[in-house]
């Protein structure tokens, strides 16, 4: 039987406190910010949504001024920006604790286009190997074709190590911590550092972590963020953004997505906005209530291993206690190594309140298998047995523990 490893109950209301808290900080931040100041003549407490394409200026004066309009944001297309997105991105330049912020159309082009900007032919990247599968994906089908090696390295590499794997040749670290399947929280600060050392920029899919880890703060270069996850939080948006810490890495990022068309639609933008209001007290409540779940599964005597970044056996939890203010409401399951797929698959089957498919960050609870499908070398994080990832939604702690319940007796049935 798993068991909860000497921890108290005292000790468990403790963390759900520490958690719950470091979201409560962002509350009034996430309220208030980018909110349209009040006229004599009054306005909504909201923006509005502006749609266009077109953009007409009163003169050739102010239409060929349109490169440094570019450059700051300002409207010029409606591809390259709209007046709501930049009301978004300022908050999110806030929130990240960076310079400038760049909306992208989903959460895998937030990971490919600041590769595409910083990355010239012949250059080095190195990719964690828990790193989400299209971006594993993007480096070896893409990435090549113009002459960039990869080289996939443990997440929890030691300093010697990764060194190590450094060359000549490498232009980017690319981080993603916790692991979106094993969960592994990276050494961000070591990384960051080494990358400086030797010429080269840190990028961090930090989606995860949103608004429990300043990646500026610890090292990073530009922090990526799907913010179709808990930002958006409703899963009917598909949208990403790439913040950076640097003035002068600003450009090249804008430039890159400019020439790539990288742009998201005002009703999307909107949409996240909007969002984002409500987002501290979503994530206030979906943490507290994973870390209830999670215990539930460590008492399991069908459960080995529970991948939490708030429990101590999660590689990385050092890093975790250290660095973040918080948790989110997705981690992962191990199960007996007795177990079969096949029988996970039926239990899967069987749950009520948790759908079955990708994504996390919504409202709803969501379960997925971490058996296939996540392609790695070698480095032994993923489990090989029957495993899954769960999130954890907004609902009734008591409700989704029942219906865990009656489904588990599926596993050995």
């Amino acid at each position: 039987m798993a068991q909860e490893e000497g921890r108290t109950g005292a000790q468990h209301n403790a963390l759900s406190h520490t958690i719950g808290a470091g979201w409560r900080e962002l509350a009034t931040f996430l309220t208030h910010t980018a909110r349209p100041e009040p006229t004599a003549e009054g306005r909504f407490v909201n923006y509005g949504v502006e749609r266009g394409s077109t953009v007409l200026f009163p003169t050739i004066a102010d239409l060929n001024n349109d490169g440094d309009k570019a450059h700051n944001h300002q409207l010029v297309y409606g591809a390259m920006g709209n007046p709501i997105q930049h009301e978004l991105e300022k908050l999110l330049a806030e929130l990240e604790g960076g310079t400038h912020t760049q909306v992208v159309g989903s959460g895998l082009a937030a990971c490919t286009v600041p590769l595409l900007a910083f990355l010239n032919a012949g250059d080095h990247l190195l990719l964690p190997d828990s790193v989400y599968g299209p971006t594993r994906r993007f480096a070896r089908r893409f990435l090549t074709r113009f002459g960039v090696e990869t080289t996939f390295y443990p997440p929890m590499a030691d300093e010697q190590t990764l060194q190590g794997l450094v060359t000549s040749k490498t232009a980017i670290i690319f981080a993603e911590s916790p692991g979106s399947h094993t969960f592994e929280v990276q050494d961000i600060p070591m990384i960051a550092r080494v990358a400086h050392e030797h010429g080269a920029r840190l990028l961090l899919d930090n989606t995860w972590g949103i608004g429990a880890f300043k990646p500026f703060e610890h090292g990073v270069d530009v922090s990526i963020q799907a913010l179709t996850k808990y930002p958006s939080g409703h899963s009917d948006v598909i949208i990403g953004a790439v913040t950076v810490a640097k003035e002068e890495d600003w450009l090249p990022l804008r430039h890159a997505a400019i020439e790539m068309g990288e742009c998201a639609s005002s009703d999307d933008c909107w949409l996240t906005l909007r969002g984002l209001r409500t987002m501290a007290l979503r994530l206030e409540r979906q943490a507290v209530s994973a870390l209830e779940v999670a215990h539930w599964f460590k008492n399991r005597p069908e459960v080995v291993r529970v991948r939490h970044p708030a429990f101590p056996e999660c590689p990385g939890h050092e890093f975790w206690k250290r660095d973040f203010t918080g948790a989110s409401g997705l981690f992962g399951v191990e199960l007996r190594s007795d177990i079969t797929v096949e029988a996970m698959q039926r239990m899967m089957d069987r749950l009520t309140l948790f759908g079955i498919g990708a994504s996390w960050g919504g409202y709803e609870s969501l379960i997925l298998p971490t058996t296939g499908g996540v392609t790695r070398n070698d480095t032994g994080g993923l489990p090989e047995g029957a495993a899954f990832r769960i999130h954890i939604g907004l609902e009734n702690v008591a409700d989704l523990t029942r219906d865990l319940e009656q489904a588990f007796h599926h596993l050995t049935v």
